[in-house]
C-alpha cells in the first residue's frame, strides 16, 4: 500500500517548484527506466512498479537495492502517473549536476529562445542526441527540462545531452570569438551551407521566432527554404532539418 503522504509527494513532482526544492523528478515506462538502470543507476532514488513488471525485470533489477523498489497496484500507479495511460513503472530520480555554463570550443551548441512546449523541448533534445550534439542552452523562459512531458519526449536522450538555462540575450552577446547562426525568414539558404564544427545555432519560439534583441547578435542568418504554402515550421522539426544539414560528417 502506497502511503497517502508519499502519494501526494509523488504527485507534487508534476510541478516545477516542488522539483526544484526536492532536486528529483519523475521518469515513467520500462524503456526510459531501463536507460537509467543501464547507464546511470546511481541517479535512481525509488522505483514504483506493478508486480508483473518487477517479476519480468528481475535481471535488470538485480543490482538495485530492494529497499528502493515498491510494488504498487494499477490504481495506485494511475494516481501517481502523469501519463494518460500509465506504463507499468515509475521512478523518482536525482537531478543532474550541471556546470554553470557550457564549453563552446570545438562544440556545435543548440540555443533555444523561449521554447515553451514541453513536447517540443523533449523532441529537440532527442534530435540533438541523434546528431551528436551534447549540449543545449535554453533561455530561462523555456520549458523545464525536468517537466515529465519533456523527460518522456527525450526517450532517454536526457542522459546524454546537457541542458543549461541562461539569460541567453546577455550570454550570446558576450560570445565574441564564436559564430552565431540564427534561423530567420530571410537569410542564407540552409542547403547551400557546409557542415559546421563550432558555433551557436539559435532556434526561436514556436510562434514568435527568435527575438530581435537576440537576432542582432547573429553572424549568419539561416533560412529553411519553403516550397509549399505552410506559414511556418514546428520548432522541433526546424531544429531537426537544421541539424541534419549542418552536422553532416
Amino acid at each position: 500500500m502506497l502511503a497517502k503522504s508519499r502519494l501526494k509527494y509523488i504527485q507534487s513532482l508534476a510541478h516545477k517548484k516542488f522539483r526544484e526544492t526536492s532536486h528529483e523528478y519523475i521518469i515513467e515506462g520500462p524503456k526510459l527506466l531501463e536507460e537509467f538502470l543501464v547507464n546511470r543507476p546511481e541517479l535512481i532514488n525509488e522505483i514504483y512498479a506493478l508486480d508483473t513488471w518487477v517479476y519480468g525485470a528481475k535481471r535488470l533489477l538485480s543490482s538495485v537495492d530492494p529497499s528502493k523498489i515498491l510494488i504498487i497496484s494499477d490504481i495506485e500507479l494511475e494516481k501517481v502517473s502523469v501519463l494518460s495511460t500509465p506504463n507499468q513503472v515509475l521512478a523518482l530520480v536525482k537531478k543532474f549536476d550541471t556546470p554553470d555554463s557550457p564549453i563552446l570550443k570545438d562544440q556545435f551548441t543548440l540555443v533555444l529562445d523561449n521554447i515553451q512546449d514541453p513536447g517540443n523541448l523533449g523532441t529537440i533534445i532527442r534530435t540533438a542526441d541523434w546528431f551528436g550534439i551534447s549540449q543545449v542552452v535554453c533561455s530561462n523562459e523555456s520549458a523545464d527540462v525536468y517537466n515529465p512531458k519533456v523527460v518522456q519526449s527525450t526517450m532517454g536522450s536526457i542522459l546524454r545531452v546537457q541542458v543549461f538555462y541562461l539569460d541567453i540575450e546577455k550570454w550570446i552577446a558576450a560570445q565574441k570569438d564564436i559564430p552565431v547562426y540564427c534561423t530567420a525568414l530571410e537569410g542564407k539558404n540552409l542547403f547551400d551551407m557546409q557542415p559546421v564544427k563550432e558555433g551557436l545555432m539559435i532556434i526561436g519560439n514556436e510562434s514568435k521566432g527568435v527575438r530581435p534583441s537576440i537576432m542582432k547578435s547573429a553572424t549568419e542568418k539561416i533560412t529553411i527554404p519553403r516550397y509549399g504554402g505552410a506559414e511556418s515550421l514546428n520548432a522541433a522539426v526546424a531544429a531537426g532539418i537544421v541539424l541534419a544539414q549542418l552536422c553532416r560528417k
